[in-house]
């Protein structure tokens, strides 16, 4: 019977334990609402941390939502009931609002939501003035770039920027995209805090709980050391650097060999941009305008010489050829280029792997960059001293940009001096400023650069969806039922001018021909970088019956070591299909190496084409040079923090006058405890009072 009594006792606790787990998560589940959203991150230099992070259990802040300057000024002045959330919309997320709630201290405000609130939103820009402030050109003696003065905020490339993206926060900063969201943040503030402020200590109140811990302190050069130190035996990774992949191409085949000594009979043309954009939030920016539009250009550029010149033979010199190259982490004191820059000084661009000769600086005839294009219509050729090739490639420009015959209406301008933009050719020139860099620029007059607005309203961008064939070029009459004022037109224009340009100086014969860049290539190509990865252009571009892209457009941020490299993965295949050859003598089973590439192609069937596409690693020389001066300046130092986790969630804060309630009942309780088991236990032979063995046998 005992045994029996026993069993039952052992399940009624089991069957307690089950009960109150579920019982437990489904008071938890009523307790907390979760709140989809971005968080801000922390990233390190050689020199300081930038970013946010949340405490390490999580950051509670009371919600109080922020419509107007009054607002903000009572939660730093006379917060009755701290630490505070505030709900602040983007034309208020200035720098001055953030400092000042950052000089509050995390007692005063533990936790920043941006809520996406856009009405009134005129600027919105994380970025220095300066871009790339302390990496570009630079003087003897001089810490910061000879290109930009950062002292004259007029002048500078990017006159709206509030420098947010390069402060430190001490708490996290949460984005809220969904409108959903958002309201249900407004209405658990309206229904418990928006209301009889003076009791706000005396009542529960809506509050939201924010769980980005940041492992990574200091700066890159402490982080690096700490994931590097030997005595690690846990394995323990507190930062990662910047890094991913170049994406390259060339015009025309390379001739393999087994030779590695440079061909000084080989000549390029180096044409450039940017690959990579970047936004303080985690997995949002889009770089419409900053970098997407200069990448569209640069692949329609390609394209268009392409079908135009389909083999070296068909200029005098067949050991010209032209170099594409998008360069990855420009964001970041640029990254890629610095590479690119330190593999041709050690001979080591391309890669052994591709049974090709090395390319030198000897090789390059010229260089032109594509920058930020924010006026499509005004375009200025930047050059750091007046050259006659500069000045010849200025004249075809124009030629082709003024001709009545197309009708391009675009104005390009000379700009000689030291006043040149922060793009990728800046690396080539810190390394020898007689290096023959041109760069085709605008004006700044993007007012969201490096933030999550620069996206498809910024570029008035409409996907037309002709489901035409976009691989063939167009007569420069027909706009194939497209808008002559529409973002894929003036993509169309400038793509054409550049490429017939550059026609012109690698046959040394005029373009005379009506065929232009094809304006539903640049309808697609921005239908899948900004709406959606499951888009025409992206699946010919794959193997066929590959597994259809998400419906997002792809990250564009460098990322780390086994990060996103969405972007570059797919310039690379674009290039590939855009730039290649059909094979049709080679079967399916054979077309399985590089350079040969099987392609799904328009009609989705599959075809093997030969290509020139390849990658070359972005990650900054300084992690590869032992006992390298983080401090100097020579090469970007960036790294990311890793972080456990993302969470936001909502919940009712008790008051304090409940929190001391129950704390005092808790301590009473655990006193009346101790008092009752001190009492049994010196009690325990009357209480429980058992018979000895020898008496109970007289029983028996």
């Amino acid at each position: 019977m005992a045994e029996q009594m026993k069993t039952a006792a052992i399940w009624l606790l089991l069957w307690l334990q089950s009960t109150a787990g579920v019982l437990g998560e489904r008071t938890r589940e009523k307790m907390y609402e979760p709140i989809l959203g971005a968080s801000c991150f922390r990233r390190l230099n050689g020199t300081h941390q930038t970013g946010c992070s949340s405490t390490f259990s999580g950051s509670v802040g009371v919600l109080h939502l922020i419509n107007t300057d009054a607002d903000l000024e009572f939660l730093l002045n006379s917060p009755p009931s701290p630490p505070y959330a505030p709900l602040i919309p983007p034309h208020l997320f200035t720098r001055t609002n953030l400092l000042r709630l950052k000089n509050a201290g995390p007692k005063t405000i533990s936790v920043v939501l941006l809520i996406n609130r856009s009405k009134r939103m005129t600027q919105f820009s994380h970025e220095l003035n300066c871009p790339n402030q302390y990496s570009g050109l630079k003087l003897s003696n001089s810490t910061a770039t000879v290109t930009c003065d950062a002292s004259n905020v007029a002048n500078t490339w990017n006159r709206w920027g509030t420098g947010l993206l390069h402060e430190d926060f001490p708490f996290p900063i949460y984005y809220i995209a969904d409108p959903e969201e958002i309201d249900k943040l407004e209405e658990c503030f309206n229904k418990f805090n928006n209301f009889d402020y003076e009791s706000h200590s005396l009542r529960s109140l809506c509050a939201v709980e924010i769980k980005s811990f940041m492992s990574a302190a200091v700066n890159s050069e402490v982080c690096m050391r700490r994931t590097n130190f030997i005595n690690n035996l846990g394995g323990s990774k507190y930062c990662d650097p910047l890094e991913g992949r170049n994406v390259y191409a060339t015009l025309y085949p390379r001739t393999p060999t087994e030779s590695f000594d440079v061909d000084a009979t080989e000549k390029f043309i180096v044409v450039s941009c940017r690959l990579d954009t970047t936004s303080m939030f985690d997995g949002l920016g889009l770089g419409a305008m900053d970098s997407l539009q200069s990448l569209a250009i640069l692949t329609q550029v390609a394209h268009m010489l392409h079908k135009l010149l389909p083999s070296a033979n068909s200029q005098p010199n067949p050991k010209r050829n032209v170099l594409f190259l998008a360069f990855n982490g420009e964001s970041y004191d640029y990254i890629g280029s610095q590479r690119l820059v330190y593999d041709m000084e050690n001979l080591a661009f391309p890669s052994r792997s591709t049974r090709t000769t090395p390319i030198s600086f000897e090789n390059i005839e010229f260089m032109l960059d594509i920058g930020t294009l924010d006026d499509i219509g005004n375009i200025k050729l930047h050059t750091l001293t007046s050259t006659p090739p500069a000045q010849q490639l200025l004249q075809r420009l124009n030629q082709y940009a003024k001709s009545s015959r197309y009708g391009f209406n675009v104005n390009i301008e000379s700009n000689v001096g030291y006043n040149i933009p922060p793009t990728s050719a800046q690396s080539f020139l810190r390394r020898d400023q007689k290096f023959p860099a041109l760069i085709l620029n605008a004006a700044p007059n993007n007012r969201y650069y490096h933030s999550i607005y620069d996206d498809i309203d910024n570029v008035d961008y409409v996907y037309a969806n002709t489901s035409q064939d976009y691989t063939k070029l167009a007569d420069v009459n027909d706009a194939k039922n497209i808008s002559w004022s529409s973002l894929q037109m003036k993509v169309r224009n400038v793509s054409s001018i550049v490429a017939m340009a550059l026609y012109e100086t690698l046959t040394g014969k005029q373009y005379q021909g009506n065929q232009v860049a094809n304006p539903l290539l640049a309808d697609e190509f921005f239908y899948c970088f900004l709406m959606s990865s499951d888009c025409p252009l992206f699946k010919a571009s794959s193997y066929p019956n590959s597994p259809a892209g998400v419906p997002l457009p792809p990250m564009r941020y460098i990322s780390v070591l086994g990060g996103s490299q969405e972007s570059s993965g797919w310039t690379y295949r674009l290039f590939g299909y855009l730039l290649s050859h059909q094979e049709p003598s080679v079967p399916k089973e054979n077309c399985t190496q590089l350079p040969l590439f099987y392609f799904a192609g328009l009609n989705g069937t599959g075809e093997c084409r030969r290509t020139t596409q390849n990658y070359t690693h972005a990650l900054s020389p300084a992690f590869l040079i032992e006992d390298y001066d983080w401090r100097s300046g020579q090469y970007s130092t960036w790294t990311e923090s890793t972080w456990s986790q993302f969470s936001a969630r909502i919940f009712l804060r008790p008051s304090h006058v409940h929190e001391v309630t129950i704390l005092s009942i808790g301590i009473v309780v655990f006193i009346i405890s101790f008092c009752l088991i001190y009492i049994i236990s010196s009690r325990w032979e009357v209480l429980f009072e058992d018979l000895p063995a020898s008496n109970a046998a007289l029983f028996n």
